[in-house]
């Protein structure tokens, strides 16, 4: 069974109470709920951890090393600023997926820069917290490619039949 460490990173634990307007009314818990759901029908293992401190987070990817097959990170405020928790991530060398509830390019421009994205093999920004489903099932397919499993058929123009309408 895939086992998929997911991250929350500072304030998160306030979701559903801070700014409704910016980050929704779901709160961490239920976000956490419909994880469990589809890990569930994925046949995953999700461990659901939240810390407002740079460091637990660092433990906590560097642990993921040994038992997990994949990272689901939402670094919130760090993915603008920190280096340690984006050197974790590249040193321990598991496929992750960054999540941001919100758009953070169409934020503040300090928001614009992720020091996380260049170690992802993915991001998902501005889906609210659908973002963290489908980084799910997008780590889940990834990983069950990557250990030989069936892959996404690709269809190109010259392999699917293109209608043509003169007029």
């Amino acid at each position: 069974m895939l086992r998929i460490r997911v991250l929350h990173g500072p304030n998160l634990n306030l979701l559903g109470s801070r700014e409704p307007s910016l980050y929704g009314t779901l709160s961490l818990e239920a976000i956490d709920s419909a994880l469990t759901k589809l890990a569930v029908e994925l046949a995953v293992k999700v461990d659901l951890l939240q810390s407002n401190s740079e460091g637990e987070l660092v433990t906590w990817i560097q642990e993921a090393r040994e038992e997990y097959d994949g990272i689901i990170i939402n670094p919130a405020a760090y993915t603008h600023t920190s280096i340690a928790i984006r050197d974790a991530i590249a040193a321990v060398g598991l496929p992750t997926i960054e999540v941001h509830l919100s758009n953070i390019y169409q934020r503040e421009e300090f928001r614009h820069r992720s020091y996380i994205s260049g170690v992802s093999i993915g991001q998902i920004s501005g889906l609210g917290p659908t973002g963290y489903l489908l980084a799910l099932r997008g780590l889940h397919d990834h990983l069950t490619t990557s250990k030989g499993g069936k892959s996404m058929p690709v269809q190109t123009a010259s392999r699917r039949a293109v209608k043509r309408t003169t007029s």
